[in-house]
């Protein structure tokens, strides 16, 4: 009898014991679900902060851009070490001498192209993503070109994960842009060269616009809007001044 009780009293601790442990588990699972929580509030603030005080504030208006600036998570887009700073107004780095563009620069670039759902755009430095996926918030389909392999492979990965099924990302020199998708409706190139690359002026489309940083790839830059009319002509407007890494590949 005694061997009996203690044989059932041990099954009894036991139960109380891994009930204690599982209960343990389950409280140490929902404080870091709740951190993450925290964290994601804190970064949706911090982008309603971004978008009011460095994009409205000086002058971006579309709506159809504000509101992807809001709703992509510019944090997910620039290597760990650069999180804390993902909402500030500056580039930062993400490897291979490239940046990520300012988020003022990112949403007036986006606000140039008048973009709509109908359009199909090219993006020339695909870089992290982020501006891919701006455009893709806004815009039909996006084709993106890097010429970077590590860079190229890592933002199509990235995009996959986050589920942007209308970005497709090439690893390839975009001075050339990509005859088999012209013509495009708007072309935007997020790196500095000393002209417009002409294969860009030609897949652009008629009534298409082109954003692009054009002059010494070391010094400031000018950013240039170029439009097509419905008869192929093209037209230039030099806007302000801008710093831009350098276009690499063959021009």
């Amino acid at each position: 009898m005694g061997k009996k009780w203690s044989f059932s009293f041990a099954v009894l601790i036991f139960l109380l014991l891994a009930c204690g442990r599982e209960n343990a588990e389950e409280a140490e699972s929902d404080e870091s679900e709740n951190i993450t929580n925290q964290q994601t509030d804190s970064f949706t603030r911090a982008r309603e902060q971004m978008v009011e005080e460095q994009i409205i504030r000086n002058g971006v208006k579309d709506e159809k851009v504000l509101a992807a600036m809001r709703k992509v998570p510019r944090h997910q887009f620039v290597p760990r070490r650069e999180i804390p700073y993902a909402y500030e107004d500056r580039p930062l780095d993400i490897g291979h001498g490239q940046t990520i563009s300012q988020p003022y620069m990112v949403a007036v670039m986006t606000e140039l192209l008048q973009p709509n759902e109908k359009m199909k755009a090219l993006e020339v430095g695909t870089g992290s993503g982020y501006q891919a996926a701006i455009l893709a918030e806004i815009i039909k389909e996006v084709k993106t070109i890097e010429i970077i392999k590590e860079l190229g492979d890592s933002a199509k990965e990235r995009l996959k994960k986050m589920k942007y099924e209308n970005i497709e990302v090439k690893v390839a020199d975009g001075y050339y842009g990509w005859e088999e998708h012209a013509p495009f409706d708007i072309i935007i190139v997020t790196a500095a060269v000393d002209h417009i690359p002409p294969p860009l002026i030609e897949q652009l489309g008629p009534g298409g616009r082109l954003v692009i940083p054009v002059g010494n790839p070391f010094t400031v830059q000018d950013l240039v809007l170029a439009k097509k009319d419905e008869e192929g002509r093209v037209s230039t407007q030099h806007l302000f001044p801008v710093r831009f890494v350098p276009l690499t590949g063959r021009h």
